[in-house]
């Protein structure tokens, strides 16, 4: 594994997440493509969630809880500062993660709670990859959204 190129990965991965996290606000963080899907401002705040809570995996320790993993969007309307300090904070860590992980460690598997035993590289890649499907779900409930 080249660190420079998952850095380079991370940085794309934040960039394009920002690009429609930046476009939320407290008048549109209710909007849902429909009643039974998830709410702008919860999916927000889920991705921070999980980043923190899949970095547990790879030993590091967070004060997140998870109160959106595996959870029902009930209405709650979260804080859009503490979403934003709680994404944020994930991809310090993901960059603290690359840069502090040995290349040979990424292809050694680690056992998860979530996904079984994985090696880390698949593991930092579909952290990548649920954030990308997310905000790709919050610019659709932006452009096409509404409260119910």
């Amino acid at each position: 594994m080249n660190k420079e190129i998952m850095l380079q990965q991370l940085e794309q991965s934040k960039t394009d997440c920002e690009r429609i996290l930046n476009n939320i606000n407290p008048e549109n963080s209710a909007f849902r493509l429909c009643e039974e899907t998830a709410s702008v401002g919860f999916i927000y705040r889920h991705i921070g969630e999980s980043i923190q809570l899949i970095a547990q995996f790879f030993g590091y320790q967070t004060s997140v809880e998870g109160t959106t993993m595996g959870q029902s969007d009930t209405g709650t309307n979260y804080d859009l500062k503490v979403s934003r300090e709680i994404f944020e904070q994930g991809y310090k860590i993901l960059e603290k993660l690359v840069k502090e992980r040995s290349e040979d460690d990424w292809l050694e598997e680690i056992e998860t709670a979530w996904f079984g035993r994985i090696s880390r590289i698949k593991l930092y890649s579909l952290t990548l990859f649920h954030n990308a499907q997310h905000c790709g779900q919050i610019a659709s409930a932006l452009l096409k959204g509404k409260t119910f």
